[in-house]
C-alpha cells in the first residue's frame, strides 16, 4: 500500500491505495499547527480506523502548495510509517512537460491534476480544480502543460463578501432553486455559483478560442466541483479522486 498526501490551503487531503485501488480517505485542516509526532499519531489513527496498520504503508508521495508543514508532515510520515516521501516538485518524473516561462512557478497541485487528467483521459484536457481557488490548466495531445488562469475560488470569494461588509453574513454555498433571488442569502448564493458556472463557461470557450482546439477535453475535480459540473455542458467528467490518483501515478513512475 501507499499513502498520498494532497496538502491544500484549506485541507488535507490522504488517501491510500492498493495497487491502483483506492482503499481509504481522510481530510483534516491544514491550518492546525500540528508536530512530527502528532502527524504520525493521527495518520496512524486515521489508517486504523480503517482497519488498516501503519506497517502495511510500503510507499509514500506527497504534493504541497504551503511549505510550513513540510519539515512536522515529512518527519512524521517517516518516523511513523518507515517510508520516505517522495516530494513533487523540479527533477522529478511527471509524465508531461512543463511549457510555461517558469516551470517552477507552477504548484504541486496543478502538476498532479495535470498529469492525472493526461494520464487517465488523454490529451487535449483542460483540467478545473474547484479549490481555495478555481484553476484552470491546459495539457496538450502530447502532454505539454502550456497555460494555467487562476481565479479566486468560490468560498474565498464568500468569504470576502462577509467579511468586507457590514451586514452580509457568512452562507452555505449551494445552488438556489432559482437565480431570480428575493432575500440576501439566496441573493449571496445566486451570485457565487452561477457566476462561477458562468465563469467556468467563458473561460472554457475561450481556452478552446485562443489555442483552437475544438476537441478539448474538460475535466473537474475539487470539494464544489461536483455542484458545478452537474449545472454545465461544458465539463464532461467531474473525478473527485483526480489529485489523489495523480499523486500515485507520479510515485509509481518515479518508482519504476
Amino acid at each position: 500500500m501507499i499513502l498520498v498526501i494532497d496538502v491544500g490551503n484549506t485541507n488535507m487531503t490522504f488517501g491510500v491505495f492498493r495497487g491502483e485501488q483506492l482503499e481509504a480517505t481522510f481530510r483534516v485542516m491544514t491550518k492546525t499547527p500540528r508536530t512530527s509526532d502528532e502527524y504520525g499519531v493521527l495518520i496512524g489513527q486515521m489508517l486504523s480506523s480503517k482497519g488498516i496498520g501503519l506497517k502495511e504503508i510500503e510507499g509514500s508521495v506527497i504534493a504541497s502548495v504551503v511549505p510550513d508543514v513540510m519539515h512536522s508532515l515529512t518527519g512524521g510520515v517517516m518516523r511513523y510509517t518507515g517510508t520516505t516521501p517522495l516530494i513533487v516538485g523540479p527533477g522529478i518524473k511527471t509524465g508531461i512537460k512543463i511549457a510555461t516561462d517558469d516551470p517552477k512557478a507552477i504548484g504541486a497541485d496543478r502538476i498532479v491534476d495535470a498529469v492525472a487528467a493526461y494520464e487517465k483521459y488523454g490529451g487535449p484536457v483542460l483540467v478545473i480544480d474547484f479549490g481555495t481557488a478555481t484553476t484552470y490548466d491546459l495539457v496538450t495531445a502530447d502532454g505539454k502543460f502550456t497555460a494555467g488562469i487562476t481565479a479566486p475560488g468560490i468560498r474565498i470569494s464568500s468569504e470576502a463578501l462577509w467579511k468586507q461588509t457590514a451586514k452580509l453574513p457568512n452562507i452555505e454555498i449551494k445552488k438556489p432553486k432559482s437565480i431570480l433571488a428575493q432575500e440576501t442569502i439566496t441573493s449571496m448564493q445566486a451570485g457565487l455559483v452561477y457566476g462561477q458556472i458562468g465563469q467556468t463557461e467563458y473561460i472554457v470557450r475561450k481556452v478552446k478560442e485562443e489555442s483552437r482546439i475544438d476537441d478539448l477535453k474538460v475535466v473537474a475535480t475539487g470539494g464544489l466541483g461536483r455542484m458545478i459540473s452537474d449545472e454545465t455542458d461544458s465539463i464532461q467528467v467531474y473525478d473527485s479522486a483526480l489529485t489523489l490518483d495523480g499523486l500515485r501515478i507520479i510515485y509509481e513512475k518515479n518508482r519504476r
